[in-house]
């Protein structure tokens, strides 16, 4: 219970909100790209054969892995569900995506640079360590458990 408590729990302020709401839709649209081919994305075997391409290899896997962390993360993270382990997959995701796509490319993205990965691993960071905040799903099972635990030993 105390592990449960330990993810769930963030005394984070409405920032977490702040940081939470754009980044998890950003994720969820880019990983929308990869496993359903939205938003001129190019699904599971486009993504899966330009992976194998640059050397990410099984191709189609790590670009269902990479979707999936990312659509699915994004949308944990909109919500504020399981806040600390999706934004840690999420920048896991990231890290990969720097240095296996952009590093080469220097910083800025106008030369497919990582700035735009690293800006969304830090506050994916910054979210793994603070957790969604006052106002998430998470807080809310957390304030739950704790007083059902109080309630419990006082009875």
């Amino acid at each position: 219970m105390k592990l449960i408590n330990t993810i769930l729990k963030s005394d984070a302020g409405l920032a977490a909100l702040i940081l939470r709401a754009p980044i998890g839709l950003i994720l969820a649209a880019h990983g929308s790209q990869k496993l359903f081919a939205w938003f001129g994305g190019y699904g599971l075997e486009g993504t899966g054969q330009w992976m194998a391409s640059i050397g990410i290899t099984p191709g189609y896997l790590m670009a269902l892995l990479a979707g999936s962390a990312e659509f699915f993360g994004g949308l944990a993270l909109l919500l504020g569900l399981l806040t600390r382990p999706a934004a840690l997959i999420s920048a896991f995701t990231m890290l990969v995506a720097i240095f296996s796509v952009h590093i080469d490319n220097g910083l800025f993205m106008a030369n497919n640079g990582y700035e735009y990965a690293l800006t969304l691993f830090v506050v994916l960071i910054a979210l793994t360590l603070q957790g969604g905040g006052r106002f998430s799903i998470d807080n809310f099972i957390a304030n739950k458990l704790t007083s059902r635990q109080l309630q419990s030993k006082h009875v």
